[in-house]
């Protein structure tokens, strides 16, 4: 099967599964709030793909970020079974699910702002890469931050389903560090096969 055929199904599944998440989705107003990067991400690549195609390993890794959030989204993160799962296996007082999202959203945002910079040619050396991708990573992470306590604002008390905070005073900063982890990680673990796959476009 040709890469383009994968990248298609791919996407008629992540709709398919957005669509089965929506009908089921816990309260469907935050599901709209948890799923709108994928909403935005699907038409962006599918724009791109011919002027810009990225690696298979990163449209593999969107593909996990989108179904984290979907996850997240269904539920709401503090509700997702998985993290219950998490919770009681390794004796934590809350629901980790969100935990991995942030630690998605340092990773994959690290490594798309790699790839971009290095195949521009907005930056000559790998490690400036590197450093330039985690600083993306976190800014993307604080941004969203921002969006969260501005959505707080608007609608007041039932932003909890969105926020997920779980009572947990310390929940913005220790998501931002979980993106930061995620941004370390993927760029300590994946870049010598992202520039493999780069090599070969």
């Amino acid at each position: 099967m040709s890469r383009e055929k994968i990248l298609v199904l791919s996407g008629l599944l992540l709709i398919a599964v957005m669509a089965v998440s929506f009908a089921h989705a816990y309260d469907r107003a935050t599901w709209l709030l948890e799923v709108a990067p994928v909403l935005i991400a699907l038409p962006l690549l599918a724009a791109t793909y011919r002027r810009f195609p990225l690696t298979g390993l990163m449209y593999g890794l969107i593909f996990v970020h989108a179904l984290v959030l979907i996850g997240g989204g269904t539920y709401t993160y503090a509700r997702v079974p998985f993290g219950f799962w998490m919770q009681d296996m390794l004796e934590l007082d809350r629901n980790p699910y969100d935990k991995i999202g942030h630690f998605m959203q340092g990773l994959v945002p690290a490594l798309l702002a790699r790839e971009i910079l290095l195949r521009g040619s907005y930056v000559s050396g790998r490690r400036m890469a590197g450093f330039l991708s985690v600083c993306v990573a976190l800014a993307i992470s604080a941004f969203y931050e921002l969006i969260e306590w501005w959505v707080a604002l608007a609608i007041g008390e039932d932003a909890d389903a969105f926020l997920g905070t779980q009572g947990d005073p310390w929940d913005t900063q220790s998501d931002m560090f979980l993106a930061v982890i995620g941004a370390l990680a993927g760029l300590a673990l994946l870049s010598r096969l992202q520039d493999r796959q780069m090599r070969m476009r």
